[in-house]
């Protein structure tokens, strides 16, 4: 992960299992990362202040202050990307986790390359937020987010106001899941938040003018109940 002349990046795990602790600290350690390790989300907050870590690894379950308090804690003084561990497979926790400014969500048991390309794409958009991009650039299209346009084929396409906040909201997000309320709030304002059906429309007119196959997107994506992500291209793996 280190070029040898930087230090390697930071891990915060957050759990209270011991031995989920012990083996994320070892393939952490395997990957090149340095690994803090906390057992509470008290202490987490601790270390976090102290150390600064480059990701956040949080177990929802924990005892005393929960996960999403945690998550409340955090996002009211930094932005560090939070991929959140939880056994609890429901739409209602995820959402609320995502809301309260998780970057990711994986249910365990998991696979510790899921993991790994879930933790890598966090950092990359961390790290790509530093310094927005002018342009994005596809094998179909490229998205001008100075310009405020998108382009096929050196072709202007033409896209609503409304259209390309979507897009654009999406694209300066990229592989990044936002949720409905989050896109609705961006695009339409907080009164919207539960229009989804608006969401839907204006995604379908979008696949139609930029998708290659728009019953099939390749894009524009849906996770379904909970919003919708960008894929620039060779990002599939890391979903």
């Amino acid at each position: 992960m280190s070029d040898g002349n930087e230090a390697p990046p930071t891990v915060l795990v957050v759990d209270d299992d011991p031995r989920l602790r012990k083996t994320l600290e070892l393939n952490l350690r395997a990957r090149g990362y340095t690994p803090y390790l906390s057992d509470s989300g008290e202490h987490a907050l601790k270390l976090i202040a102290h150390h600064h870590p480059g990701l956040v690894l949080l177990d929802l379950g924990l005892p005393g202050m929960s996960g999403l308090d945690v998550l409340r804690g955090l996002r009211g003084w930094t932005q560090v990307p939070v991929v959140v561990l939880s056994g609890r497979d429901t739409e209602q926790m995820k959402v609320q986790a995502l809301d309260l400014g998780a970057d990711d969500y994986v249910v365990k048991p998991f696979g510790m390359d899921e993991l790994f390309a879930r933790v890598r794409a966090a950092m990359r958009r961390t790290a790509a937020s530093a310094e927005p991009e002018a342009s994005v650039v596809t094998d179909h299209f490229t998205v001008d987010l100075a310009a405020k346009q998108v382009t096929r084929g050196g072709e202007q396409v033409r896209l609503t106001p409304r259209q390309w906040h979507i897009v654009e909201v999406l694209v300066r997000n990229r592989g990044r899941l936002v949720t409905h309320r989050e896109l609705l709030h961006e695009v339409w304002g907080p009164e919207y938040e539960r229009e989804t059906n608006y969401l839907r429309v204006f995604m379908t007119k979008i696949r139609q003018r930029l998708e290659p196959d728009p019953p099939r997107p390749r894009y524009f994506l849906t996770d379904p109940g909970l919003g919708y992500r960008f894929l620039a291209g060779g990002e599939e793996g890391e979903r």
